[in-house]
């Protein structure tokens, strides 16, 4: 199915869907290990986000369709807002089988595919359609989904979607590469974000995302960068007042199963996942750029500067012929999948 085919899912209905985020009660075992409210088994999902966000609407969406297709027979109990833990932490427990599905994003899964580092390429999508069509991309996944089973026990990739893409914020304007030369910037922990941020000039730091808050705060960085919605969710705009749309990165994410659960599935049970796995591609992409616009509006009414007239091309310049260096460094698979990001956006 084309992208542009999908229907889209905006905010509000999203939230209709299961009346917001739905929050388990107990820290139950893993898959099959308690029955649910309605007498269906009872899975358990974890994500770092807050449930307003983007990795909630594609939750919500992935529980919707998993206990309508199921007939109930499959629960879904969420755990949003890192109540289970953060993304490195997460990816522990599901490869232990503590938890049966969880969101990450491609950057944190470096930690235990690196191939995924591929996706924190700078300028991989040039735009919002380009960030859509390529995690909606079947052979895409299918590559993503073939690294990973190399790459790690215990979990597997079930599809890829996405997040609004990256910008810088901080007090000042960042109109073009000049204004961050220098500068202290906290960025992912990837060699690809080291090698391209040092390439831009800048000074790269590492922190959790809860201590960034602060540090913008203090001056231990200059500035930072991430969506539009979890910017405005942890408050950033208090201490980083100015965000300047370079859209420099995507934001892929990963909705992971537990091997542990997989196993103990039925064939029709599995049907039943990889089913409800396929809606969040469909609908969730088109959803979270809906949401980013509509956060935008809010944020820009509270007083937020957003810069729109970004030169991209002074970044692009620098960070686009880094692309097949880091790929081949990171390895057959990821150059595999570079080669199939390029096809669907056009610069094969």
């Amino acid at each position: 199915m084309k992208a542009e085919d999908r229907s889209s899912t905006n905010r509000r209905q999203f939230l209709a869907m299961t009346g917001g985020a739905v929050l388990g009660t107990a820290l139950v075992g893993g898959c099959g290990a308690t029955g649910g409210a309605g007498g269906g088994r009872r899975l358990r999902f974890a994500y770092e986000g807050p449930p307003e966000t983007a990795q909630g609407i594609a939750a919500n969406l992935f529980k919707k369709k998993l206990e309508s297709s199921s007939g109930g027979d499959l629960e879904l109990a969420l755990y949003p807002g890192a109540q289970l833990g953060g993304e490195p932490e997460l990816l522990q427990k599901i490869r232990a089988g503590d938890i049966d599905f969880i969101i990450s994003s491609t950057a944190n899964a470096a930690q235990i595919a690196p191939q995924s580092g591929v996706f924190s390429l700078h300028y991989l999508f040039k735009n919002k359609d380009d960030a859509k069509n390529v995690v909606t991309d079947e052979a895409v996944n299918q590559a993503y989904r073939a690294m990973a089973t190399k790459s790690v026990d215990g979990a597997q990739p079930l599809t890829l979607f996405t997040l609004p893409l990256r910008n810088f914020y901080a007090r000042f304007e960042v109109p073009d590469v000049q204004a961050i030369k220098g500068k202290k910037v906290r960025v992912q922990a990837t060699r690809t974000e080291d090698v391209t941020f040092k390439t831009y000039g800048a000074q790269t730091v590492h922190m959790s995302f809860t201590e960034l808050y602060t540090a913008l705060q203090t001056g231990v960085v200059d500035l930072a960068e991430n969506a539009v919605t979890y910017y405005g969710l942890n408050k950033h705009y208090e201490v980083g007042p100015t965000m300047s749309f370079s859209e420099h990165e995507g934001n892929v994410q990963v909705l992971w199963i537990s091997e542990q659960a997989w196993q103990e599935l039925s064939g029709q049970e599995r049907d039943w996942v990889t089913a409800a796995a396929d809606e969040v591609r469909a609908k969730q992409p088109s959803a979270a750029f809906e949401l980013e616009a509509e956060l935008k509006k809010k944020y820009a009414g509270m007083g937020v500067k957003f810069v729109e007239d970004v030169d991209k091309e002074s970044f692009a310049k620098l960070s686009v012929p880094l692309q097949d260096r880091l790929a081949k460094e990171l390895g057959s698979e990821a150059e595999k999948i570079l080669r199939l990001v390029r096809r669907v956006t056009g610069d094969s």
